[in-house]
């Protein structure tokens, strides 16, 4: 297989608490030329790391792992990257947890046990999927970067200006609704929160700043 074929592979991360569901899902995906496995996680905040790491095209995952379920780190996951695909895959068959995930935006909802032509149909028709909506997703990227650099740009200029108005505050938080907003922004807003005495605002603030080991 040429280098250039190996880029057009489909990267696929798996969560799986159960080692033995992740050696067989890894082992069913060799058997597709299209798929390279990326990344192994044993639940669902491994995952969400991993994903960073590696920006899988698909997430194949587990909706019952301890600590955190599958669909709520693919929530995570998708706020990093929206163009990231999932399959859930599950003992259980509730209609309840069927229409969250399509909810979320997953593809595709397969029950265990599950054959390896299931798993690989599941995975062509993800990525097909992707192959067809990604340009406008590239372009929504480029555009909110654009919006984003702009935000940038303008709480610079406030942050030296020392305001604190509702003006001020309204882009701080723009910039804060990205999961991946610089450090100096969160804790930029977690002043203006304290200097208007908005005690509500600065406690979620303040566990998603613990949360980033900023605290």
């Amino acid at each position: 297989m040429s280098e250039n074929e190996k880029d057009k592979r489909l990267m696929v991360l798996i969560a799986d608490d159960f080692q033995e569901t992740r050696r067989s899902v890894r082992i069913m995906l060799s058997m597709n030329p299209d798929v390279i496995v990326v990344a192994i996680a044993k639940d669902g905040p491994e995952a969400i790391e991993l994903a960073r790491e590696h920006h899988p095209d698909i997430v194949v995952m587990d909706i019952n792992m301890p600590g955190m379920d599958g669909l709520t780190a693919f929530k995570q996951i998708s706020e990093i990257y929206p163009d990231t695909g999932c399959i859930i895959i599950s003992a259980q068959r509730e209609i309840d947890t069927l229409n969250k995930a399509i909810a979320l935006g997953v593809q595709e909802y397969l029950g265990k046990p599950f054959t390896i032509e299931e798993l690989n149909d599941a995975i062509n028709r993800v990525g097909e999927q992707l192959r067809e909506k990604r340009p406008s997703l590239e372009n929504a990227g480029r555009l909110h970067r654009q919006s984003e650099k702009s935000l940038e740009k303008l709480a610079g200029e406030y942050a030296h200006l020392k305001r604190t108005d509702d003006k001020a505050l309204e882009v701080f938080e723009q910039l804060a609704e990205n999961p991946e907003c610089d450090l100096r922004w969160l804790r930029t807003l977690a002043m203006l929160y304290i200097i208007r005495e908005e005690w509500g605002k600065l406690k979620a603030l303040a566990e998603r700043l613990e949360q980033r080991g900023s605290l």
